[in-house]
C-alpha cells in the first residue's frame, strides 16, 4: 500500500474483504451482472432479429439495454479484478475513462428515458399521429441527443475533476471511480467544482424527470377520459413497465447525488452506487420481457426457431 501512495495511481478500497460473508456478496454481484449481460443482449437480439418489434418504443428499448450493457462492463469487471487479485490501484487515464463512461451512460439514460415518455405519450394521446411525431428521424434525433447530453457531461467532469492536484493520501473510499468521491482528494479549494458539478447533477436529473411527469400526467388526464375499460387497461400496461424503470433508475439517482453532502456516507454511496450500477440493470430486462407480451411473443419465436434447428439434423441423420 506504501508503494502504491507514492505513485500518480489511486487506490480503491473496494467493497468487499476476504470474509465469507464478503465471498458470498461477491458472488452474488457477479451472477447479477452476468444475467444483466445476458437479460440486455437477449433483448438486443430479439429487437434486431424479429421484424414485428422494428418500431420507435422498441428501438429505445434497444438503447436503453445498449446502456445498461455497457455500465455493467465499466463498473463490474474492475470489481472483479481488485477482489481477486487484491490489487486496487488505479490509473488516473483509467479513473478518467470510468467517470467518463459512467456519466455518460448514466445521464444518456437519464434523457433516454424521457424520450420513452413521450413516446408512450404519443401512443396514448395522439395515436393517429404516431407515425408522425415518431418517425425514423424523429427517434434517431432523440437517441443521438440523449448520447450526446450524456458524453458531454462525462466528457466536461471527467477533465475538470482530474484537472486538481491530489494530496499523497490516494485512497477513495469506493469500488470504482466517481467525480464526487475523487474530488474530495484534491489539495485545492475545490467548492466552486461541487456546486458546478451539483447543479449539473440536479438538471441532468430534474429536467429529464419534468418531462417524464408532465407526458404521464397528459396520459393519466387521458386514460381518465377514457369510456372502454379495455383501452384503459392497455394504455395503463403500455406506461406500467416503463414507470417502474423511471421509478428504479430516478429513485436511486436522486437519493445519491441531490442529498446535501452532510448527509453523505461512503457505506451508504457505495450501497446505492451497487443498486443502480448492477441491481437496476438486471431488472430492466426483466420488467420488460416479463411484462410486455410483444417481447414474450418474440422471445417464445426465437425459441421455437431454435429448436427447429436442432431437430433437423437429428431427423435427417434418422432418414439416412
Amino acid at each position: 500500500m506504501g508503494n502504491w501512495n507514492t505513485t500518480s495511481d489511486f487506490i480503491l478500497l473496494g467493497l468487499f474483504n476476504h470474509t465469507g460473508a464478503h465471498l458470498f456478496l461477491f458472488v452474488m454481484v457477479l451472477m447479477m451482472a452476468f444475467t444483466s449481460l445476458v437479460g440486455n443482449a437477449l433483448i438486443l437480439v430479439l429487437i434486431l432479429l424479429d421484424p414485428r418489434l422494428h418500431r420507435p418504443m422498441y428501438f429505445l428499448l434497444s438503447q436503453l439495454s445498449l446502456m445498461d450493457l455497457l455500465l455493467v462492463c465499466t463498473i463490474v469487471p474492475k470489481i472483479a479484478a481488485d477482489y481477486l487479485t487484491d490489487r486496487k490501484s488505479i490509473s488516473p487515464a483509467g479513473c478518467g475513462l470510468q467517470i467518463f463512461f459512467f456519466l455518460t451512460l448514466g445521464g444518456g439514460e437519464c434523457f433516454l428515458l424521457a424520450a420513452m415518455s413521450y413516446d408512450r405519450y404519443v401512443a396514448v394521446c395522439h395515436p393517429l399521429r404516431y407515425s408522425v411525431l415518431m418517425s425514423r428521424q424523429s427517434c434517431l434525433r432523440m437517441i443521438l441527443g440523449s448520447w450526446f447530453l450524456g458524453a458531454a457531461d462525462g466528457l466536461m467532469q471527467a477533465a475538470a475533476t482530474l484537472s486538481f492536484s491530489f494530496c499523497s493520501a490516494r485512497e477513495m473510499d469506493h469500488f470504482f471511480c466517481e467525480a464526487p468521491t475523487l474530488v474530495r482528494l484534491a489539495c485545492a479549494d475545490t467548492s466552486a467544482f461541487e456546486y458546478v458539478m451539483y447543479i449539473c447533477c440536479v438538471l441532468m436529473l430534474l429536467v429529464p424527470l419534468s418531462l417524464i411527469l408532465t407526458s404521464y400526467g397528459l396520459i393519466l388526464a387521458a386514460v381518465l377520459q377514457m369510456r372502454s375499460n379495455k383501452a384503459r387497461k392497455k394504455a395503463c400496461a403500455t406506461c406500467s413497465s416503463h414507470l417502474s424503470v423511471v421509478g428504479l433508475f430516478f429513485g436511486a439517482a436522486i437519493f445519491t447525488y441531490m442529498r446535501p453532502k452532510s448527509y453523505r456516507s461512503a457505506n451508504h454511496d457505495k450501497v446505492v452506487s451497487v443498486y443502480y450500477t448492477v441491481f437496476t440493470p438486471v431488472l430492466n430486462p426483466l420488467i420488460y420481457s416479463l411484462r410486455n407480451s410483444e417481447v414474450k411473443g418474440a422471445l417464445r419465436k426465437c425459441m421455437d426457431q431454435c429448436a427447429a434447428l436442432s431437430i433437423c439434423p437429428k431427423v435427417r441423420s434418422c432418414k439416412k
